[in-house]
């Protein structure tokens, strides 16, 4: 069957906008958007008659992208840290969940609420984490949270350890070479 053109009454997700003529096939047209009254069949004088409300929801819609693009931006600044008990290869003991992040945010200056945190799985390893914040319809922003271990880890005591003897060995050269000139002089 040939598609028909609809003009769009309402925003319908995923077909267009208020004031959008779209091809959609007849029973689509006839099964869904013509009984839910969120298309009619466009014609010249139903174009002109919902051209001044597209305006209005154009503007609306422009509106509402500022105020996700400036909620998206509000939580990319936002960075967290917690300190949880972990075994010295960095897994926790527990683990983080939407509960406490959101918890944590709060504690920053942000306002969502536990819906809103897309996690995959709880957080259970030690290190920095992006986890996406649901805003509006399908927009996420993300926040940074470090979880550090409250005892050391493996790699932290290798890295400190690394330090103390570089800093041994820079001691150790540096009083052989200070004890020769202190002895001159």
């Amino acid at each position: 069957m040939k598609d028909i053109e609809v003009l769009l009454q309402k925003s319908v997700k995923h077909l267009g906008l208020v004031g959008d003529v779209v091809k959609v096939k007849p029973g689509h047209a006839r099964n869904y958007l013509f009984p839910k009254k969120l298309g009619i069949p466009a014609t010249e004088d139903a174009k002109r008659q919902i051209a001044r409300r597209a305006a209005k929801v154009r503007e609306a819609e422009e509106q509402r992208l500022r105020e996700v693009a400036e909620l998206v931006s509000v939580l990319e600044a936002i960075e967290v840290t917690t300190i949880m008990k972990a075994d010295p290869n960095g897994n926790l003991y527990g683990s983080l969940n939407a509960a406490k992040i959101v918890e944590l945010a709060q504690e920053a200056g942000a306002k969502f609420e536990e819906k809103d945190v897309r996690l995959d799985a709880p957080i259970k390893v030690v290190g920095e984490h992006r986890v996406k914040i649901h805003v509006r319809d399908d927009d996420f922003g993300e926040i940074k949270v470090h979880v550090q271990a409250e005892g050391r880890t493996k790699a932290e005591e290798a890295a400190l350890e690394a330090a103390e003897a570089a800093a041994e060995a820079e001691a150790g050269e540096g009083q052989t070479g200070g004890g020769d000139e202190g002895g001159e002089g």
